[in-house]
Parts: structure tokens; C-alpha cells; sequence
């Protein structure tokens, strides 16, 4: 199924596919601001891709991002162990069923042994079909609970 696709993933060198990462993301996401507005500089981008901790894999087809994945490597204190959490998945609409999503967590999963992680792991929103039937496809669902702290209180004191 998925045909003239290539994973390729991204090192500090590849600058113009991870702008084009950020734009699918923008466009798929329907958070177009978000990803465009205030991007980060080259110097960012370039120690984030270089770190140990961030993983950038696009798919490309034609020489054109039709799919992007970002992830982080968290190390675990309890024992010497990482694992994976997948922060953004998309694929472009109009190449979507064709395998891409899959095969870029295919990608992720080598990489995620090779680094000896234990396993990988991804939030779903509840209304998100697609990406709850592919991710129940893949691995197991867990019911949780997820809650955003703020980094300051009300009074804007930290």
C-alpha cells in the first residue's frame, strides 16, 4: 500500500523539511498559527534536531512532506530505560489510508529499540476516530486522565 514513500529522518541539516514538517502540522492540525506564527530560529531548530532527546521523521513523496512525526525521548529514573512519546503525528488529507502514519511509527519503533526504550507512547483526543483506530491497531489503550498545570498561579506568581 504505501508506494514512492520515503521515511527520512530529520538531522540538523535538514532545516527546510522540518519548516515543511511545521506547516503540515499547522495545516492538519487546523492550528495554522500555532506552527507558523513565532517559529522558532534556525540555532533552535538546529540544537533541537541535534539533541539526543528529539526525534523528526518525515515521509516524503515526490520530494514533498505528505507526513511528519515528532517525538522526545524521556529517561527514566527508576531503572536505566527511556521511553518514546510521540508528540505530533499527521499526514496530509489527501494521503491519508495510504499506510504513511504507520510506517513513520514503524520508523519511530526501530529507532526507539535500537536507543533500548521499553516503549512508546501517544495521546489520542476523544472524538479523533482515525487516530484512536490507529493507535488501538498498533498497541494498548489506557484510560487516563491528562491535566495542563500552569507554570505561573493566578496572582502570576510561580
Amino acid at each position: 500500500m504505501l508506494t514512492n514513500i520515503a521515511i527520512h529522518r530529520l538531522t540538523s541539516k535538514d532545516l527546510a523539511l522540518m519548516e515543511s514538517m511545521m506547516t503540515l502540522f499547522g495545516r492538519v492540525f487546523n492550528e495554522i498559527e500555532t506552527y507558523t506564527s513565532n517559529r522558532p530560529s534556525q540555532a533552535y531548530f538546529e540544537r533541537l534536531l541535534e539533541s539526543d532527546y528529539f526525534i523528526a521523521l518525515v515521509a516524503l513523496k515526490n520530494n514533498s512532506v505528505v507526513g511528519g512525526i515528532a517525538a522526545y525521548e524521556l529517561k527514566k529514573f527508576e531503572q536505566e530505560r527511556s521511553e518514546i512519546y510521540i508528540y505530533d503525528l499527521a499526514v496530509a488529507e489527501e494521503h491519508r489510508r495510504e499506510g504513511i502514519a504507520t510506517a513513520l511509527i514503524q520508523e519511530l519503533r526501530k529507532i526507539a529499540a535500537a536507543r533500548g526504550a521499553y516503549v512508546i507512547f501517544v495521546q489520542a483526543d476523544l472524538g479523533d476516530d482515525p487516530a484512536i483506530a490507529l493507535y488501538t491497531k498498533l498497541g494498548v489503550r489506557e484510560e487516563v486522565l491528562h491535566f495542563d498545570i500552569a507554570v505561573t498561579n493566578n496572582d502570576g506568581i510561580a
